[in-house]
């Protein structure tokens, strides 16, 4: 499970769930369990985890064996995975159990404003100093851990996949149209009508899952500002109608008026779009290194397997953000229950740290671990393997998905409203309103001053 599945989808029916979260106090966790200090006898038993992820994915995979191996030693215990991979379903669920404070040992969770409620109430263990404790927190990817991190600079979730977001590309259909790659986010809308012009649709998009769009929305601010801009946005501290924030509204226009996406892409989801790509009919499509098994291996139509490319984020005219600095995530986190954190659940923990990468890499996946090569598999294209190097020569800033940055009722309106912005059923102007009137309309119930 991946950033691809979006984040905070919900808002109107979560809203009251969330307030009676963010209502309870602020004792729930032991300072001790909080920050990752029990003492006492090992005694198996079962724990839970409740994950938002396919069952059948790497990550699941991956977790269960290393449960099993530690189950050979420990009679007794049991790891309970319970997966619900609808991320709207997944976080109803999450936030109705910790409002009647029955989460689980483990859960996921991103480094959301919620969470962050959960975090000052002090229910989440401090996982930042936990693997200090255990020696392996050097082990880890540094933008791994940073995707992890609060605004406190705190990790509260502990990463299990480490992944890139490129832009996609049809090498034969960028000929055809006489382009090149894109060196900027300029370039990228002008590059749209050549290609539709020779019969393709520019850009597959998932519209119907919301935070696709929203990628591009956050493209010109990172540029800009790095993720300062979103940062100060979300608090109410800068105004979408800034500049950085009217070049992100104002690219979502352009590219609509462009006819950079097919028609009707605010239905499609995200097989769709994966299959506008893979069949041919789109030239470019916007997705991260967990897809490598389609977009870089012999699943492909054999006239496509030696025709897929990848470009990184273009630039723009001022840019403070390297051509190396783009979106890379470790994905949703596996959060620790501070209420539930006892002997075992740590020395499970330690285990898991010790034993997951070296597995979850061996599936041809990217660890989260800087010393655990990838795993290229036997039907890879050439590709595969060039962009496993990338993550040797990645920036130090990543772009912060603003699905996990703006809170979930302003998140909506903001997806919401950009569907009608790209279709140019609404100005940039009424656009970059509706977004600071929801900041300040939601922002205090989240974020202190």
């Amino acid at each position: 499970m991946n950033a691809r599945r979006g984040l905070w989808a919900l808002a109107g029916t979560m809203a009251g769930l969330l307030v009676a979260v963010t209502g309870c106090g602020t004792s729930a966790g032991s300072p001790e369990a909080v920050r990752g200090s029990v003492s006492g006898p090992i005694e198996p038993h079962t724990i839970t985890w409740l994950n938002a992820r396919p069952s059948d994915g790497p990550v699941i995979k991956a977790v269960a064996d290393v449960a099993a191996e530690y189950g050979k030693t420990h009679p007794g215990f049991k790891l309970d995975i319970i997966s619900t991979p609808d991320r709207p379903s997944y976080l109803q669920k999450v936030v109705t159990l910790a409002a009647a404070r029955k989460l689980p040992e483990f859960f996921d969770v991103d480094a959301t404003p919620f969470a962050e409620k959960l975090r000052r109430q002090n229910r989440l263990v401090d996982v930042g100093n936990l693997l200090e404790e255990f020696g392996a927190k050097h082990r880890f990817r540094p933008l791994a851990l940073d995707y992890q991190k609060f605004d406190n600079g705190g990790v509260y979730g502990l990463p299990l996949e480490f992944a890139m977001e490129h832009f996609w590309y049809n090498k034969s259909a960028f000929v055809k149209a006489g382009i090149e790659p894109p060196r900027t986010l300029d370039e990228f809308i002008a590059d749209c009508k050549p290609l539709r012009a020779n019969g393709y649709i520019p850009i597959a998009l998932d519209g119907k899952d919301g935070w696709p769009l929203e990628r591009y929305l956050s493209y010109y601010p990172f540029r800009l500002q790095g993720n300062s801009f979103v940062k100060k946005l979300k608090k109410g501290d800068a105004k979408m109608t800034d500049a950085a924030g009217k070049a992100g509204a104002d690219f979502i226009a352009r590219l609509g008026a462009a006819g950079c996406f097919a028609k009707g892409f605010s239905s499609a989801g995200y097989t769709d779009a994966t299959d506008l790509f893979t069949t041919g009919k789109a030239a470019v499509i916007n997705d991260g290194t967990w897809d490598l098994g389609l977009l870089a291996t012999d699943t492909l139509p054999a006239s496509l397997r030696n025709d897929v490319g990848y470009f990184k984020l273009p630039t723009a005219q001022g840019a403070a953000t390297g051509t190396d600095d783009y979106v890379v995530s470790s994905g949703i986190g596996m959060a620790v229950n501070s209420q539930k954190f006892d002997p075992l659940v740590k020395d499970f923990l330690k285990y898991l740290v010790s034993r997951y990468p070296a597995k979850y890499a061996a599936m041809g996946q990217l660890s989260p671990t800087i010393d655990t090569p990838t795993a290229i598999p036997g039907n890879a294209t050439p590709v595969y393997r060039q962009v496993i190097r990338e993550a040797e020569r990645l920036g130090t800033r990543t772009a912060k998905p603003w699905d996990t940055e703006l809170d979930p009722t302003t998140n909506n309106v903001v997806q919401q409203n950009l569907v009608l912005l790209a279709q140019g059923n609404m100005s940039p102007e009424a656009f970059m309103q509706s977004v600071d009137q929801a900041v300040t309309t939601n922002s205090p119930r989240y974020f202190s001053k």
